[in-house]
Order: C-alpha cells, then structure tokens, then sequence
C-alpha cells in the first residue's frame, strides 16, 4: 500500500487549470513576496503585512512589559491581533526552541486566559498556572527556568477578580482532597486584608510577586543586572482590563 501524505496533499486527480490557481504557503515562504505577491495582486487579493513578532532578546523589561499592556489594551477594545498571524509559520519558528519575552504566573481559573487577555501567540508567553497563582517550590523552579534559560524579561504575577482559591482561603472550611493545601500560601494575605476578599486577592499577588523577588537567587540576580522586572498585576474579569498593583 503507498504511504498517504500527512497533510493530505499530493492528490495526482487535482486538474492542472486548478493547481496553476493555487499558491502555495510553501511557495510563498520560499519564494519571497517576488512572484507570489505579484500573483496575488494580479487577482485583485491584498497581500496584508503581518503583525511583527516579538523578539524577546530586542525587549527591555520596560518594553516587554508595555507589549503586555497593549496587547490587554486591544483585547478590552476587542481589536485582537494575535490570530491574524500565520499558524504554519509561527509553529515552524518555535518547534526547535522558544524566545518568550514574558513569564505570566496565573491563576487556573479558566476564565483567565492569559495569552489571549494579552493578545500574544504561540512562543511569546511562558505560562505557569495554579491556583492562587502561588509561588511554591515547583512554580519557582519553572519560572527561573523561564529566566535563566529562555531569558524572559518579564515577570508578572496575575490575579483576578472571584478568585475561588482565595475566597476558599478566607472561609478555611474543611474540603475534600488537598485543596486546604493551598491555604497556608494565601493566608498572609488574607491576614493583611482583614479577611476583605478584593483586598486580599490583589495582596495575594503582591505578596507572590514579593517573594518570587526575594527568594529566588536567579531571579534576583536578574533583576539587579537590569534584565528582568518583577510585577503584579489584577485581572477584572467584568472589563478584561488587567491593572498594575504598586
């Protein structure tokens, strides 16, 4: 039996009157913008310039964290960029390495998105999620790799509003499984708050992104050499807006 092809190309019945019409995204990316923007016109199709992609080692941690703001800026004006860029070519660019200019620690709240609340596309996010967006042991270990290795630029640690991690923190009730785990991480900021649940959610990220500053050789190191800024920020879940916290 002959082997398929695994894009499901290759189809030998196509007519040629078909294929002349058809270009290729390989052909486009080879062969420049030369003849196949020329085609392209020619059929009366724009050619629209793609958004710039965001090279992290280019990015200073001042410029790096206004290409966050911005992209949340366009997201609250419902104006998003990030799915107009081409999907082939940004997953060619990032399967042998990543260049993220910003590490984002998040809550798992689904209702958080942080790549698209940002408007950023594959590779330009490093992503680390728990409830809570807590700094433990693990989350710090993933960030200084985000850090050292990948050199991010950024660092910012998300809450948001409704925060069920600290809203279950505040009530301390019995749970079931290992959800009270996550309570002796929050409460200092619950205590800060005087059990206030905005107050304490916007402390709690505020604390995180304290100790993550502290704690951290690497990423104290980073930012005493000027190449890394630590900040933290809330999630309105209402208005999509995302605000900086002193």
């Amino acid at each position: 039996m002959a082997a398929q092809n695994p894009l499901g190309a290759g189809d030998t019945s196509t007519s040629q009157d078909s294929s002349e019409l058809r270009i290729s995204r390989r052909s486009v990316l080879r062969g420049g913008v030369g003849g196949a923007a020329t085609g392209l016109l020619a059929a009366g199709i724009e050619l629209a310039a793609p958004p710039p992609s965001i090279a992290q080692s280019r990015l200073t941690p001042d410029a790096a964290l206004k290409a966050l703001m911005d992209g949340n800026r366009r997201f609250t004006e419902q104006r998003l960029t990030f799915y107009k860029e081409d999907l082939a070519l940004l997953k060619q660019n990032t399967a042998e390495k990543q260049e993220p200019f910003a590490s984002v620690l998040s809550c798992a709240d689904s209702r958080v998105p942080v790549e698209v609340l940002f408007d950023q596309s594959i590779g330009h996010v490093f992503v680390n999620r728990v409830a809570g967006n807590l700094a433990t042991t693990e989350i710090i270990a993933s960030i200084e790799y985000g850090v050292a290795v990948l050199g991010t630029k950024l660092l910012m640690v998300l809450g948001h509003g409704g925060c069920g991690a600290v809203k279950a923190s505040i009530a301390a009730k019995p749970v079931p499984g290992q959800i009270s785990a996550l309570y002796r991480y929050i409460r200092p900021a619950v205590d800060e708050a005087h059990g206030d649940f905005e107050t304490a959610i916007k402390s709690n990220a505020k604390i995180q992104a304290k100790l993550l500053s502290e704690s951290s050789p690497v990423i104290a190191g980073a930012v005493k050499d000027g190449e890394l800024r630590v900040v933290a920020a809330y999630y309105h879940l209402a208005t999509g807006k995302v605000e900086l916290l002193d």
